[in-house]
């Protein structure tokens, strides 16, 4: 059976700290459980003090087989910085703004040519989601139609070589269908309606709690917004949002939950509870019951 682990952000202490306390030890530099299988949600790296051990923790388990890894939308940018078009444009412009985000990664890898470019192909090998007998794994949100789309352009989840410059092409099919699955679902505000961002950038389009059955008003749905107070309480139009189907757990990181670990719904854990924002690294160990809070994992 499976233990499932959120967004690890390069840290590496916190990581193997979770390790040890869900039964896994160290061997020959591989972290082995003797009756089980871990899934990492992806991004394992950006932010945090230790980005190469985060990565090697989890590349030598997935080598080893005691573990698998999906891709997480710091896995994908890291590839598209460091991945050129056929005019030798880079697929994710190298702007301040970007490189901000990718520095603490940047500043370690740099300074190991070979082992950063092992990483990237590394990273490629990736896939975007795992749909298993006994659960589904997505970073950020599953969608039916945007894994259709990506089945066009990948096998088994992993993005075929050809289809980098595709998935990186604003408009293009397979761009939007990777924002979807990896970044999350997006709806429009009613006409009159914005907010600021962290960066005091206008938005006019909020990112959503997808999952959320109980209350589908903007107001309640806005993920990231500091003061939802200002959007509309009237609901989300019915058709908007893209559901989930039930029929298996599925577990997504990327969100940055606060507080307690627990479920986001009856079939929907969320396993990223903002180790990099003074919060905790977070596993879910799961099993033939249901999905209950008390399965949670966390240091």
């Amino acid at each position: 059976m499976y233990d499932i682990i959120g967004d690890i952000h390069g840290h590496a202490d916190e990581l193997e700290a979770l390790l040890s306390k869900m039964g896994y030890r160290e061997s020959n530099g591989v972290y082995r459980h003797p009756e089980r299988i871990l899934v990492s949600v992806g991004d394992l790296i950006d932010r945090g003090p230790q980005q190469q051990r985060s990565v090697e923790v989890i590349k030598r388990m997935c080598e080893a087989d005691s573990a698998v890894c999906i891709m997480g939308n710091h896995e994908f940018n890291a590839v598209a910085w460091a991945t050129e078009d056929e005019d030798g444009n880079h697929l994710r412009e190298h702007s301040d703004k970007n490189f901000d985000q990718h520095q603490a990664f940047l500043n370690e890898a740099t300074q190991d040519a070979g082992w950063y470019s092992d990483t990237i192909e590394w990273f490629k090998t990736l896939p975007i989601y795992l749909d298993l007998p006994e659960l589904r794994v997505v970073h950020a949100c599953w969608h039916e139609p945007s894994l259709s789309v990506l089945d066009d352009y990948a096998s088994d989840g992993v993005l075929h070589s050809d289809a980098w410059s595709a998935a990186n092409t604003k408009g293009h099919e397979l761009y939007d269908a990777i924002e979807v699955l990896c970044k999350g679902w997006e709806v429009p505000l009613p006409p009159g309606y914005s907010f600021l961002d962290k960066d005091k950038n206008e938005r006019t389009e909020i990112r959503t709690k997808w999952w959320r059955e109980d209350d589908r008003s903007y107001r309640a749905l806005a993920v990231g917004v500091e003061d939802p107070s200002n959007l509309p309480e009237h609901q989300v139009p019915g058709d908007t949002m893209p559901g989930y189907d039930n029929q298996k757990p599925l577990f997504i990181g990327h969100y940055w939950m606060k507080g307690r670990p627990s479920l986001q719904s009856k079939s929907i854990a969320c396993v990223d509870w903002s180790v990099a924002d003074n919060g905790k690294m977070v596993g879910y160990r799961l099993d033939d019951a249901g999905l209950c809070d008390s399965k949670f994992y966390s240091v």
